[in-house]
């Protein structure tokens, strides 16, 4: 009797103890009911939602579960009822989830229209006869919540469809089932995405040593996970020196070889923008055949009539046709991604990886919004037409002419003499290759500068694969569906790059805090990080420079010196998750836009000593006004000319004529 007493209570496995806190439960739940009423009277009231109304009443819901006793001790209580057999077991799983859902159905205040019903219940059946999905078991409020968060949007739009009334005509019933469909799509990427995420072990199996095999698993992995990882693989793939030479390699044939959609996709595109095949608006369309493929989509040669000087003439085109769903894979990937980063946390659980973990979801979400703005290619037409006209003042960048454009199908200007920048360079003979590097290098520099300076904006992804090389040596930049504004950033990129060259760690750390996404919480944790930059620094052989060691330290680390300061500029800021840090997305898009331009010089000089690349980068940098000059007496000759044109003198007839670019005819339907 006396061992027994001196039993903490807490240690018997026996019932008084659950029972006493299934009792607590009790209330506890009363009180939880309380945290639906925000939720409740949203969907009961006859106004539409808005998804911050929505986000904030289930977060009231999430608020509620989390202070819930059951939710901090569930896995003791679980573990107790479900060997009593008081509660289900995983078998019983599936019969409790429509237990729940039918008891929801004939509560809501809203009528649900039968065939809505019989469309979740066939998502039901595929998505628990997937082997991918079977074995989660053991879903946290994080992995619900986040699962949840995806669908808001989508949740939004029903809530306020089934609001519109209690009879549904015809066309509500057929947008409710296209979001439902697009539900049961999302299933064929989640199970593509999870099954790509199988290559992690492998990875983690191979040799250490090995970078070959470890570059082939981290390209079969990319290619079968999709748009998403492509688009990373080339951010990834722009600055080969964060990478081991093997695997940079693998990533950059992401940047010219992407797997092409499919001839069934593209002729889809096509009837969902215009309502016609290719055939009906092309001769010579084949679309089996893309002269390119990329992660948004893939280009096509075709041929099309132009009207010149009153006669029609067919001439070439390229037409570029967006892939189908790329908005849900990009949706789909950043799930994915976030609930392996929030499982990650159960698998090793560390107090100081936590931060990092959290830290690193949110940058992700921050990364993917400055991909979105590529997914339209009416943003992407507007782009592209304002740097056109931008570009016909210049005579070292060029844009090629668009003609037409609509969701998802942009038709522009085929250039005959042009080819990609690696391909230029591959093609050149050894005795040349020295002189077109440096000259393309000189005119790339002066492209970005000139961007920045003048316009105030960039091209956000100016990887090699979006470069062209003119006859002339002239470049010609593609693909515009990502730039990037720098207006309001001067200041706070000039802090940056100076705090990062300097190595001044005070300047570094205040700049980051502020174009964190969190500035005024970050500046309490100042300290912190200032440590580990400093400690980052250190680990890179980056010291502080001043007045009175400049000289020195510049001679002692000589070019690989000033090579491990350009790097640690760009690594800086694209990884500040062991800062527990996160960069806003206008200010994380600028620096890969940074990392795109720079992996260009590093590809055009690759097997090259840095020194040449520096060298010949500070050439370029002497001659920008030789340039800049030699453009400006280029407009204002192109303007004497026009001018004179128009006179009644006898002279400018024998001037030649502007140039003009072709009439492309009949436009596109819905183009511009």
């Amino acid at each position: 009797m006396t061992e027994k007493r001196q039993n903490p209570p807490s240690k018997r496995p026996g019932g008084i103890a659950i029972l006493g806190e299934l009792g607590s439960l009790t209330v506890q739940t009363y009180r939880l009911s309380r945290a639906f009423s925000p939720l409740v009277r949203l969907l009961a009231h006859e106004h539409d939602i808005t998804r911050d109304e929505l986000t904030a009443a289930v977060d009231t819901v999430f608020e509620g579960l989390y202070a819930h006793p059951a939710t901090r001790s569930i896995e003791r209580i679980t573990d107790y009822l479900r060997a009593r057999k008081m509660i289900p077991d995983e078998q019983s799983t599936e019969d409790l989830i429509r237990f729940v859902v039918d008891q929801m159905l004939q509560r809501s205040p809203v009528p649900v229209p039968q065939a809505l019903v019989d469309e979740f219940w066939q998502f039901f059946e595929e998505l628990f006869s997937s082997e991918e999905i079977k074995g989660l078991g053991e879903m946290t409020l994080d992995m619900v919540r986040l699962v949840i968060a995806t669908y808001e949007p989508l949740l939004t739009e029903v809530v306020n469809i089934l609001k519109a009334g209690r009879r549904f005509n015809q066309w509500q019933l057929q947008e409710l089932l296209r979001r439902a469909q697009t539900v049961r799509g999302d299933i064929t990427i989640v199970r593509r995405q999870l099954r790509a995420l199988r290559w992690v072990r492998p990875f983690f199996q191979a040799d250490p040593r090995d970078f070959r095999q470890q570059a082939q698993i981290v390209a079969n992995m990319v290619r079968e996970f999709g748009p998403f990882f492509i688009k990373m693989a080339q951010v990834a793939a722009a600055n080969a020196d964060f990478l081991p030479n093997e695997i940079a390699h693998e990533l950059q044939v992401f940047h010219e070889d992407v797997p092409p959609m499919s001839a069934q996709e593209v002729e889809q595109a096509f009837l969902e923008c215009f309502g016609k095949h290719p055939s009906d608006l092309y001769m010579g369309f084949d679309a089996e055949k893309p002269l390119r493929s990329g992660s948004i989509g893939s280009v096509y040669l075709a041929k099309k009539p132009f009207v010149e000087n009153g006669v029609e003439v067919l001439r070439p085109i390229i037409v570029k046709v967006g892939r189908h769903n790329i908005d849900r894979e990009f949706a789909i990937g950043k799930l994915v991604i976030g609930l392996a980063i929030i499982s990650s946390q159960y698998w090793a659980p560390h107090s100081k990886l936590a931060p990092f973990l959290r830290a690193l979801q949110e940058q992700v979400d921050e990364f993917v919004a400055g991909f979105l703005q590529e997914l339209d290619f009416e943003d992407e037409a507007q782009n592209q037409l304002r740097f056109y006209d931008r570009a016909q003042s210049s005579s070292v960048w060029r844009v090629p002419a668009l003609y037409g454009s609509s969701r998802r199908i942009l038709e522009m200007e085929f250039l005959a003499d042009g080819e990609s920048l690696m391909r230029a360079l591959r093609r050149q003979t050894p005795a040349a290759r020295r002189r077109f590097r440096a000259q393309v290098a000189e005119r790339l520099l002066y492209t970005i500068l000139h961007h920045a300076m003048v316009y105030r904006e960039m091209h956000g992804d100016l990887h090699p694969g979006n470069i062209m090389i003119g006859s002339d040596n002239a470049l010609y930049l593609i693909d515009w569906g990502n730039t990037v504004p720098l207006d309001g950033k001067w200041d706070a990129v000039w802090d940056y790059v100076s705090g990062a060259c300097l190595a001044d760690v005070d300047l570094l750390t205040d700049t980051l805090i502020r174009i964190s996404t969190a500035p005024e919480a970050n500046a309490k944790r100042r300290q912190e990080i200032r440590s580990l930059l400093a400690e980052t620094l250190a680990k890179r052989d980056i010291k502080p420079l001043s007045t009175r060691n400049l000289v020195s330290e510049l001679r002692r680390g000589g070019y690989d010196g000033l090579r491990r300061r350009g790097q640690a500029i760009l690594h800086l800021m694209s990884n500040t998750q062991h800062l527990g840090l996160v960069v806003r997305s206008d200010y994380t898009h600028l620096s890969r836009a940074l990392m795109a331009a720079a992996g260009s010089f590093g590809s055009l000089y690759e097997g090259v000593p840095k020194r040449t690349l520096v060298r010949d980068l500070l050439s370029g940098v002497l001659r920008l006004p030789l340039l800049y000059s030699r453009d400006r007496i280029r407009n204002e000759v192109i303007d004497l000319r026009r001018r004179l044109a128009f006179q009644p003198a006898a002279r400018p007839a024998a001037l030649p004529a502007p140039e003009r670019r072709p009439d492309p005819g009949p436009r596109l339907p819905g183009a511009r």
